[in-house]
């Protein structure tokens, strides 16, 4: 009731003001109140992750599976009637790789199956292994002196035994609270909002470099595979990449990623002194074939002669980790997308500007489809030379943090709009979308539009147990998925998207960016 009260306030103070988007604040009940009934009444939503996440598979960039992802959306698209649907080239993107066999298991002093995924772009066993385990810790490229010579014909246990498995008495999956919506709100300090929490920047330069020179050791050494990781607790483990993807990469070991009480069990045995065999099979496969990747588009097209040419974009990336199905990094956001779409041709929307859709791939590798798809049609982040088809872009919105319901937006410091967007919210605060705060999040897709000058916005999302059991790991499955919370996202984003389509004017725009002198960051 604060929320709408509020609101409600807003919009009375907004009929005397001249902004340029005022008439945003004031949205179409009439069109809202179909798209909350085609998407509450008539949603196919789960559907539609069901055929991405349990049908298709993981969708690991350059695989077999992301390539028949890509073909199963443009195909539906198709069906819901959208135009000028294609599965469009962004550009190479090296050696694709998916797990076709994974075994791990402890045969000495007992037998113990573990719960183990191989790293991406790491090559298999060759067979079955049987060796003896040893216990390598390096924290610093000083440490690998105090393993020369020890390692040929074992199987690496790399471990620190830093007791991650530790009890937890926090609840792995929660919603905002009204306190920190409110704290938001309030743009104390302008930087990632709390829904961030497992999408942050890049780990430093120094830790992956770490990392590349024990691989090399390892190798040097005649060690026969790894077995790392450690992190996720109760059965969950975290997923990485463990070697570069490019065509000249230098070769590792194989390597079983594991949770962290199974990493636990090897460490403390080795540690003592224990006499430990560990059993590995693992079947991985390089696709070598062709390096091009790609990005799904599809269009509502505008039908305002003045405006039919002009963009409202909206998108998420639809490549996920390999471990599970990626339900909810980022299935979740895909069919969030891609229902909004059908929502709105459903009820017969006749937007004044084309309504496009783009399903990304390679963001997990760094927002390569997106930024491919800008440099291709918008301009150059690392040069800011613009095309002009970057002026015609009204706003992209994007949705990539986990399955949970929208609560708001991030105006990306673009103080401007904030009462058009709180407008818009209104109809939805009882369904608890209502905080509009100016600060910025990133590590994802619209990243890619901001940094050449158009508007692009990712929504706030409840977490619900995205950083805790699901991002990157093998429990992001179709379970993981909450409908309720889905079904909600894809009518905040119709009406979104609808609204800022019908606008006699497009988005303001913040000024223009600097020239990004870091071409592999993501920036925010």
């Amino acid at each position: 009731m604060k929320h709408i009260t509020k609101y409600a306030l807003l919009g009375m103070a907004l009929c005397s003001m001249s902004f340029r988007g005022d008439r945003a604040a004031k949205p179409d009940m009439h069109i809202v109140g179909l798209i909350k009934n085609e998407g509450f009444h008539h949603s196919q939503i789960m559907n539609s992750l069901f055929e991405l996440t349990d049908v298709n598979g993981p969708r690991l960039t350059g695989s077999p599976g992301m390539y028949n992802a890509e073909v199963w959306a443009a195909n539906q698209l198709k069906k819901w009637g959208m135009k000028n649907v294609k599965i469009e080239r962004w550009g190479g993107f090296g050696k694709g790789w998916q797990i076709d066999k994974a075994y791990l298991a402890m045969r000495t002093p007992y037998y113990q199956p573990l719960i183990g995924v191989p790293r991406a772009w790491t090559p298999g066993t060759d067979g079955l292994l049987a060796a003896d385990a040893v216990l390598v810790r390096i924290d610093k490229v000083e440490d690998m002196a105090n393993y020369a010579g020890k390692l040929r014909g074992k199987i690496v246990v790399l471990s620190n035994l830093s007791g991650e498995g530790k009890i937890n008495f926090n609840a792995d999956a929660r919603r905002l609270t009204d306190e920190e919506l409110q704290k938001m709100e309030g743009d104390s300090h302008l930087d990632d909002g709390p829904t961030n929490l497992s999408r942050k920047t890049n780990k430093p330069a120094s830790r992956f470099n770490l990392r590349a020179a024990i691989d090399s050791f390892l190798m040097e050494e005649g060690a026969l595979a790894v077995v790392s990781g450690g992190r996720g607790t109760m059965g969950t483990v975290f997923t990485s990449n463990g070697a570069s993807r490019k065509w000249n990469a230098k070769p590792v070991l194989p390597d079983m990623e594991v949770g962290s009480e199974h990493l636990g069990i090897l460490g403390r045995l080795l540690e003592a002194g224990k006499k430990v065999t560990v059993e590995i099979e693992s079947e991985t496969s390089f696709i070598t074939s062709d390096s091009t990747e790609y990005n799904v588009i599809a269009e509502i097209p505008g039908t305002d002669p003045n405006l039919k040419e002009e963009l409202v974009m909206l998108g998420a990336h639809l490549d996920s980790w390999h471990a599970s199905t990626g339900a909810t990094d980022n299935g979740t956001g895909s069919v969030v997308m891609m229902e909004a779409m059908r929502i709105l041709k459903a009820i017969g929307v006749k937007p004044r500007r084309t309504i496009r859709l783009a399903l990304w791939s390679g963001e997990e590798q760094g927002l390569l489809g997106s930024r491919g798809y800008v440099k291709k049609h918008f301009g150059d982040r690392l040069t800011m030379k613009l095309k002009p088809e970057q002026k015609l872009v009204s706003a992209y919105y994007n949705l990539d943090n986990g399955g949970g319901k929208i609560r708001g937006i991030f105006l990306q410091e673009n103080d401007e709009l904030r009462q058009t967007f709180a407008g818009w919210l209104a109809p939805f605060a009882d369904l608890g979308a209502t905080t509009v705060t100016a600060r910025n999040t990133g590590s994802t897709d619209h990243i890619s539009f901001d940094e050449v000058g158009i508007p692009g916005f990712q929504f706030i999302q409840d977490p619900l147990d995205y950083g805790t059991r699901t991002h990157h790991t093998n429990m992001d499955s179709y379970d993981r998925a909450s409908e309720s919370d889905l079904k909600q996202a894809a009518v905040v984003v119709a009406s979104f998207v609808y609204h800022t389509a019908m606008l006699p004017e497009k988005l303001p725009r913040k000024p223009l960016p600097k020239v990004n002198t870091a071409p592999d960051s993501y920036r925010r």
